[in-house]
């Protein structure tokens, strides 16, 4: 995995667990993320585990109650299945957060350039600083969704996007920051959570960009206005 890729997951996890002013982030060191990092995932794993033993539980009094009926049956079969996948959700995660450190250690030796440390606490601290502004442009462009209805682990997907797209030098290269999105939502996000992501990111750069061509027609029109003005000015002989 790139060294990029590794930074921007790991702003993705340690996001909500770092402090949100400059001053204080400047202060953080890369064990100090992946501390983080390996927090959110863990929390993650306890939650899903939680969630997964409450569903076998109910599909196992379920069966118990019943009188064998089919759709009793069927309910239990369909409870049980949840709590396997989110089992298994919950395995992905440990292994995510023991793997992180390896991760990062390759990622910095095949790329010594790059400051992996650096380009997260940037990401962190230029969603932490433009939020309202980032939000807005999200709200502008969900469909039948409040941004503050999401699944926190999709708004900070689609937050980080959106701040290297507007803030950080990516409006040339937005295909670059939508796929880095899609890639961190097929691993952390629900089964169809990435489809989602790509349609908010991609109906954002639209947005973005008739936003420009307004700019520009704008600046076009001055321009005139001001030669305009310039050529009716009486020259005085």
């Amino acid at each position: 995995m790139k060294a990029r890729s590794i930074a921007r997951e790991l702003a993705l996890l340690s996001l909500s667990q770092l402090p949100s002013s400059s001053e204080k982030l400047e202060t953080q060191q890369l064990s100090n993320l992946l501390v983080a990092a390996v927090r959110t995932l863990t929390t993650e794993v306890e939650d899903a585990l939680e969630t997964a033993s409450g569903e076998v539980q109910r599909a196992n009094d379920r069966l118990l109650t019943s009188e064998t009926r089919a759709n009793d049956v069927q309910t239990a079969r369909v409870m049980l299945q949840d709590g396997i996948q989110l089992t298994q959700s919950a395995i992905n995660r440990l292994a995510t957060a023991m793997q992180l450190p390896e991760i990062i250690q390759s990622a910095t030796a095949a790329e010594p350039n790059f400051d992996i440390r650096r380009y997260a606490l940037t990401l962190v601290n230029t969603v932490n600083q433009n939020r309202a502004e980032i939000d807005r442009t999200l709200e502008q462009a969900l469909v039948d969704w409040q941004l503050n209805r999401l699944a926190r682990i999709d708004r900070d997907i689609l937050r980080i996007a959106v701040a290297e797209i507007e803030f950080l030098g990516f409006q040339d290269r937005v295909s670059v920051a939508i796929d880095e999105a899609v890639e961190l939502a097929k691993r952390y996000s629900g089964d169809e959570g990435y489809k989602f992501i790509n349609g908010v990111l991609r109906r954002v750069t639209d947005r973005l960009k008739q936003q420009a061509k307004e700019d520009r027609r704008q600046e076009t029109g001055d321009r005139r206005q001001e030669k305009s003005e310039v050529k009716s000015i009486p020259t005085n002989h």
